[in-house]
């Protein structure tokens, strides 16, 4: 849908897709399919894109496209992918798309369009597709484990995990619907300091509440680094949300000197941090089945032997069997980020994810499996993580 409305799809689109999607049932590959990835038509943009409340309609007729021309052999849907980026990182700090600055009003109005097409895409599926596919739907959110610096900081930090995780899960999965609480009030207060007869926050009404809570047939979840919390200092500048600090809870995010730092400024390795963010996600919302989405360690360098990505893995892995195991976290996938290398946004083609390297110096675009590549196969075809010279089975 180039221009964003259901009266004009692409054939050459739908090609594609038709193409890519029987290739990789043919072999024995299940697609997992993400509707929204940062890609919104311009044409949608220029109307005010995320921040226009016809947005979730906008989104919801696009899904009910995608479903009916995929959903045949589609199983597995996430409508979208990391609301965060394209709403807290966007509008915050204006390194994404539309990258116009609104802290703490546009990203706000976008994080409730963006629960709302969800939802609306959601609700689409249950009437009018799963009696016929028997698909699942979720959405996939990005979370940075957020830790207390010192033993004084335990409240700030609960706050800010209700800011960072809460914001897009608890609409969704916790029994209440809604806004976390917590972050609701600070903002509705903070709000009314600044004269505002309403808060920010635009709230949701008693029906909106009901159409989002609920839908979900799992949990997508993408993990990649952590941060630490503690409380800003009195006239302190605060970073923007969520990748330096909030204003918003007088918060500061830092990393501790022993986290090793990535080629990505804003990426530092802390493998048990996935491990306790799967056991927050378990504690606040019960026993969800969890499908983690991304994770992935970034590299400038293109060579080919990549053991700090080797090891990333290795590390996570780990760390992600013993939340199965011993905190009896019910995680039941877990996808690679990524498996070649990829415009990665503002970084461009200087940061690398992929399993594969991609000469794009090459007009064929020539991929080269990395050690990685290697590594995660053998971990895939065994089921089991050679830890320490120790196989671990049953993956």
């Amino acid at each position: 849908m180039p221009t964003g409305f259901p009266n004009y799809i692409s054939e050459d689109g739908k090609r594609y897709y038709n193409n890519l999607i029987d290739a990789l049932l043919e072999k024995r590959i299940q697609p997992v399919v993400t509707l929204y990835h940062f890609d919104l038509p311009q044409s949608l943009q220029d109307l005010g894109g995320w921040t226009n409340s016809l947005v979730a309609d906008w989104f919801s007729n696009y899904a009910r496209i995608a479903f009916s021309l995929f959903g045949d052999r589609v199983k597995t849907w996430l409508t979208l992918n990391e609301p965060i980026t394209f709403c807290d990182i966007a509008y915050n700090i204006g390194t994404q798309a539309p990258g116009y600055i609104s802290p703490g009003i546009g990203s706000y109005i976008c994080n409730k369009n963006a629960m709302l097409a969800h939802a609306k895409a959601y609700r689409i599926y249950d009437k009018e597709f799963r009696s016929k596919y028997n698909g699942k739907v979720s959405i996939a959110n990005q979370i940075l484990w957020l830790e207390p610096d010192t033993g004084s900081d335990g409240a700030a930090t609960e706050k800010a995990r209700q800011l960072m995780a809460g914001m897009y899960s608890h609409p969704i999965y916790s029994k209440q619907g809604g806004w976390p609480p917590v972050i609701e009030r600070i903002i509705a207060d903070k709000s009314k300091e600044e004269g505002l007869p309403y808060s920010r926050l635009p709230a949701f009404t008693e029906d909106e509440i009901e159409l989002v809570k609920g839908t979900y047939d799992f949990m997508g979840f993408n993990f990649y680094t952590s941060r630490t919390v503690r409380h800003a200092k009195q006239n302190e500048s605060i970073g923007a949300w969520p990748l330096y600090g909030s204003s918003e809870i007088d918060i500061i995010l830092d990393v501790r000197p022993e986290w090793k730092k990535t080629d990505a400024k804003w990426f530092y390795i802390n493998p048990e941090g996935i491990r306790k963010q799967l056991a927050w996600l378990k504690k606040e919302y019960g026993d969800i089945e969890i499908l983690i989405t991304e994770n992935g360690c970034a590299s400038s360098k293109p060579d080919v032997d990549d053991e700090i990505r080797v090891q990333y893995y290795k590390d996570h892995l780990e760390q992600v069997h013993l939340s199965i195991n011993e905190d009896g976290v019910r995680v039941t996938g877990y996808t690679a980020w990524a498996l070649i290398d990829n415009f990665e946004w503002t970084d461009g083609y200087s940061i690398k994810f992929g399993l594969h390297k991609v000469d794009f110096d090459d007009p064929n675009r020539t991929r080269t499996p990395r050690s990685s590549a290697e590594y995660y196969a053998s971990v895939v075809k065994s089921h089991s993580l050679d830890v320490n010279n120790k196989i671990i089975d049953e993956l």
